[in-house]
């Protein structure tokens, strides 16, 4: 289960992920292994972006891609194999080469958050790997979205 619902409306900023564990994510006692965290975490932020309408392959042979610039990531529970899991991406800031997510995974029965990660994204130029502004259309997206929150 990994399609994308976004439960809020395209002016919120928040978007939510289903995601079911598969034995591919789990160690070998049926736990999530931690670095699975990441990937539904990763999903979800594309996610929002993608229903947004900005598309990442575009940037791709624009020779711009996106990174990981820096997480803090807090693990509270386990999670187990078979769950159904809520991922969701929230934006809460942005400048002129990076935007930052807060992120939850939490179980989708029980609403019990399972890790919490703060997230920056940073906009880089494929060839060199520097930093570069954000492409126009997705600056514009993140102030949008940014002042719907703060009004």
């Amino acid at each position: 289960m990994t399609d994308s619902s976004n439960d809020a409306d395209q002016t919120s900023s928040a978007f939510t992920l289903p995601v079911r564990v598969y034995i591919e994510d789990t160690d070998a006692g049926g736990i999530i292994f931690h670095a699975k965290y990441l990937h539904y975490m990763e999903r979800a932020r594309t996610e929002w972006v993608r229903s947004r309408g900005v598309g990442l392959r575009a940037g791709l042979s624009d020779n711009i891609s996106y990174v990981v610039q820096k997480i803090t990531i807090h693990y509270a529970a386990p999670g187990y194999l078979d769950d159904e899991l809520l991922v969701t991406a929230d934006l809460v800031a942005a400048g002129r080469v990076w935007m930052e997510f807060d992120q939850r995974v939490s179980r989708k029965d029980s609403g019990r958050e399972l890790a919490s990660a703060t997230v920056r994204v940073a906009c880089i130029a494929l060839d060199s790997g520097r930093p570069r502004r954000l492409p126009e259309d997705l600056n514009q997206l993140l102030k949008q979205q940014l002042a719907t929150k703060t009004s």
